[in-house]
């Protein structure tokens, strides 16, 4: 598919998405969100791992407000439904490791976003701006799930009320991003991170998903049965006797994600 919001590349697993539109600091538009869900669910077919990006100095400064095609006709209820949902789902249920890869400003449904991804790895200059309430909005996109259950109920009313930057280092630690790491780090940092996991047990790194996602839902026993049934399930897996070897020989494991 040719991609007109957004830049494809698949590198030695590493599926790139790469938001293009810096002159617009990258903000979402129908067709962009459309292009996210289409390269998102192929990168999930050929790929160990997906990382999302921005370029230039935002990664995503949330919806375009100047969007044409969806000014004439303005339905926020829509908008979400048919076309957040979606791109936000591909990314959520995206049977390998999603990582956002956060470069720069990462604001509005932005911001959320990032946070529908497994693993959020920001700049040192980057920051999370819930700016929903600054236009009389509310927090979409995923971001009222995923805050109160990432940073705790008090963080995520705060950020929802008063619209404040959250800096990388906030981010980081209250729980919200995985890691901050320095600008002159970062690129190093997430192409690093992104080659572990592509070369990474995949069908594990599945499974740990899906058990750490049920288990927002689940009580404890029903919890435990999941892990009993993922992990019967990993047992049989080429890389679980793989990993086992190269324990025991005391070397690296060579795994192939099945």
């Amino acid at each position: 598919m040719k991609y007109e919001t957004l830049t494809y590349a698949l590198d030695d697993g590493v599926a790139l998405i790469t938001l293009n539109r810096p002159d617009k600091m990258n903000a979402l538009t129908t067709q962009m969100r459309a292009e996210i869900d289409v390269a998102v669910t192929h990168a999930g077919k050929q790929a160990r791992v997906v990382v999302l990006t921005g370029a230039g100095r935002a990664f995503c400064s949330g919806q375009d407000l100047g969007d044409r095609a969806n000014a004439a006709n303005l339905d926020l209820e829509r908008t979400l439904r048919d076309e957040y949902t979606p791109m936000l789902t591909a990314i959520i249920d995206c049977p390998v490791p999603t990582i956002a890869a956060v470069n720069g400003a990462a604001a509005g449904a932005g911001a959320n976003l990032a946070l529908a991804c497994d693993v959020v790895i920001a700049s040192e200059s980057a920051y999370f701006l819930q700016a929903f309430t600054r236009i009389g909005l509310i927090p979409d996109a995923g971001g009222t799930y995923v805050m109160p259950r990432t940073m705790g109920m008090a963080k995520a009313m705060g950020a929802a009320l008063f619209a404040d930057k959250i800096s990388a280092r906030q981010a980081d630690a209250w729980g919200l991003i995985w890691e901050a790491v320095a600008d002159d780090d970062f690129d190093t940092q997430w192409r690093a991170r992104a080659a572990h996991l592509a070369h990474g047990p995949t069908q594990a790194f599945a499974a740990a998903k899906r058990v750490i996602r049920a288990s927002w839902a689940n009580d404890l026993e029903k919890q435990l049965e999941t892990e009993a049934s993922e992990q019967g399930a990993c047992g049989q897996s080429r890389d679980f006797r793989e990993g086992v070897l190269a324990f025991v020989e005391k070397r690296k494991p060579d795994f192939e994600g099945r």
